[in-house]
């Protein structure tokens, strides 16, 4: 199950990286959260001291599956990737895991199951059958109204001290920013995050697959938004509002 916490998306060392995993985990689903990725479980109430207590509040209905991607869908497909190169992968996976589409996606997962190719055959499993929460969070519904897409700027966060690769294991640590782009004129702020990978193969040679992701998001993205074209504000002193996706519901 996976389990995510939000912060201050930061550039780190791979040492600062892969020493401090403990203040996030996701095996199993992102989502960082997001992650982008970041996780919706469902809500449920603590139960008190009597084990007939029941929780306090209803679990959410799922998210439905994402729709079908029509010919103006802005979703990337990464490719020529060499396999055996663990950097690569990572860095094709987070594109992609980050790569939403507003108009098609209900939420953040339905990227992330785009990125299924690179999971390992136990994380790709794990990842379809979960069904997210509803709610992608307020965020993602700003983006969703302006039927927006993400792109992002993948940077490997790599400097030397982290865990050395061996033969069918490595670690790769990330920073992904991404840009919102509305279909009509509007851009803002995109998913900001700092992923943390672990890759393994079945021996030397053979392509590497994603097994675990751990995410650390920004909390409060600085807000830049343009204003679209069919909505200029009436006068200068008047602001449009951003928003930071990491769950979506398409218009």
């Amino acid at each position: 199950m996976r389990t995510t916490r939000t912060g201050t998306a930061v550039r780190t060392g791979a040492r600062g990286t892969f020493t401090a995993l403990a203040v996030v985990s996701v095996a199993g689903v992102l989502a960082l959260t997001g992650c982008g990725l970041r996780d919706h479980r469902d809500d449920v109430g603590v139960p008190g001291s009597s084990p007939s207590v029941v929780p306090s509040v209803a679990p959410k209905a799922s998210l439905p599956p994402g729709r079908p991607l029509g010919t103006d869908a802005h979703v990337p497909s990464p490719s020529g990737v060499d396999g055996t190169d663990a950097t690569a992968v990572s860095e094709a996976w987070a594109e992609v895991a980050y790569g939403y589409d507003t108009k098609y996606d209900y939420g953040p997962h339905d990227a992330l199951l785009r990125s299924a190719r690179w999971f390992t055959a136990s994380k790709a499993a794990a990842e379809r059958s979960y069904h997210p929460a509803s709610g992608a969070g307020a965020e993602w519904n700003t983006w969703a109204g302006h039927r927006a897409w993400i792109t992002v700027d993948v940077t490997a966060d790599d400097d030397a001290d982290g865990p050395a690769d061996t033969s069918v294991l490595a670690y790769r640590a990330l920073f992904v920013e991404g840009t919102a782009h509305g279909r009509d004129g509007w851009t803002s702020t995109g998913p900001r995050a700092n992923v943390y990978l672990k890759l393994t193969r079945a021996g030397g040679g053979r392509p590497w697959h994603v097994a675990e992701v751990t995410t650390v998001e920004a909390a409060d993205p600085p807000p830049s938004p343009s204003p679209s074209p069919s909505s200029t504000p009436a006068s200068p002193s008047a602001s449009m509002m951003s928003s930071n996706p990491s769950s979506t519901t398409p218009s």
